[in-house]
């Protein structure tokens, strides 16, 4: 007979019930029902779908015996799977993904832990994670840009549900393998879906990223994105923020700054070392010259590919990635130029705005990317001071004038 749940202090006896207890009489359980394991919940569906009524007893003899037993649970197999959540996405094929590796301390803010291994030294810092296994770490600004790509993964999913060609989350970090307790039962709590894990215990994590085929790489140490950049990995360098915007749920936006991000810094060279005049004659002379590719160029092509996996549904109105270029360009002294470059490589981007030098930071505020990448260091902070979660492409002749005026927040290691 089936049961009802009595709320009850003693866990022992239903560890996955959450204070409660099952008794007898009483209508089973419905799937879905807080405490009740999903396969669980879908054998004692299947039990009351499979169990003949009285009439059905009265006229006929309910065979027993193994055959009937494995039909029972053959069925209640397929039943759980055709339940089983969309959200408990199979992890796919590395060689299929498009491979996101994330540092801790991007995923999650690790400032205070940072401090305690600045301070106290790596053995306090690891017994102090270890204390606090149980306690969930804060939301680190790469967390909104993992969810809205989870977001994606869903929708894909339902769209090609054999196709792994999706985003796989890869969490990279040189902390040491004692603290990835804490780690996944942070993750656990906020429901992420990560899988991989790659702990070099103190060592720099860099020489994985190409065993991992990674995509994009994120991290708070600008040296290791340094390297990543190096080694022809798209990578940037993320930071805490100190004001945080409502981001869309249903949308992935991802905003592009243009010269030494998209494209090389050819023609930031130009306007570094001879001016704005001389820069404009020489977009002009060749405008149909593409310009090359920069550090994030890849990462832009591996979005619109997903894009037009949405777009070959019928769905480009209702796709969940959208692209933005946030250029300080101006349309039409040095725009065609790039439009081109983008047409010639077999690209697009959703929105482009030329801001022919204004501030990038309100436009940003209206677009509420999740991720916003951009060369020179003070489009990034002005872009964070309005709330936008802005990184660091440290790539190109722009660093050399950023020195002089570094983002005022300590090297973290991550």
């Amino acid at each position: 007979a089936f049961g009802v749940w009595e709320e009850t202090e003693d866990l022992g006896e239903n560890p996955r019930g959450h204070g409660k207890k099952f008794l007898s009489g009483a209508e089973p359980p419905r799937v879905g029902d807080p405490g009740l394991h999903p396969l669980t919940a879908v054998l004692k569906m299947s039990e009351g779908e499979m169990k003949p009524s009285a009439a059905d007893q009265s006229g006929h003899q309910v065979n027993e015996g193994s055959g009937d037993a494995e039909a029972d649970w053959e069925a209640a197999r397929k039943k759980f799977e055709s339940l089983a959540s969309t959200k408990m996405l199979r992890t796919p094929k590395s060689q299929d993904a498009i491979t996101i590796a994330v540092s801790s301390r991007c995923l999650f803010n690790m400032t205070e832990e940072r401090k305690i291994y600045d301070e106290q030294g790596l053995e306090t810092y690891m017994k102090h994670q270890q204390e606090h296994e149980e306690e969930p770490l804060r939301k680190g600004p790469a967390f909104p840009l993992i969810k809205a790509l989870e977001t994606v993964n869903l929708r894909l999913r339902e769209l090609y549900p054999d196709s792994d060609e999706i985003f796989d989350i890869v969490l990279m970090t040189n902390n040491h393998a004692q603290v990835g307790v804490r780690l996944i039962n942070s993750i656990n709590h906020y429901g992420l879906s990560i899988e991989r894990f790659c702990m070099t215990g103190g060592k720099s994590p860099i020489g994985y990223l190409k065993a991992y085929l990674t995509n994009l790489y994120l991290s708070k140490d600008p040296e290791k994105v340094e390297e990543a950049i190096e080694e022809g990995i798209a990578a940037a360098t993320m930071f805490q923020m100190k004001k945080e915007l409502t981001l869309s749920d249903k949308q992935l936006r991802v905003a592009f700054d243009g010269d030494a991000v998209l494209f090389s810094d050819e023609s930031e060279q130009i306007v570094k070392l001879h001016g704005l005049d001389t820069f404009f004659e020489h977009e002009k002379k060749y405008e149909k010259t593409p310009l090359a590719k920069g550090p994030l160029k890849g990462f832009l092509e591996v979005l619109g590919k997903l894009q037009k996996k949405f777009y070959a549904k019928d769905l480009r109105c209702d796709c969940p990635i959208r692209t933005y270029l946030v250029t300080a360009r101006s349309a039409a002294s040095s725009g065609a130029r790039v439009l081109k470059t983008l047409q010639d490589w077999g690209l697009d981007v959703d929105e482009a705005l030329f801001l022919a030098g204004a501030p990038k930071g309100p436009m940003l505020e209206k677009i509420r990317p999740h991720i916003f990448f951009d060369d020179q260091m003070f489009h990034v902070r002005g872009a964070q001071e309005m709330g936008t979660i802005a990184a660091h492409v440290p790539y190109g002749i722009g660093q050399k004038y950023n020195k002089s005026t570094p983002i005022t927040e300590n090297t973290e290691k991550s």
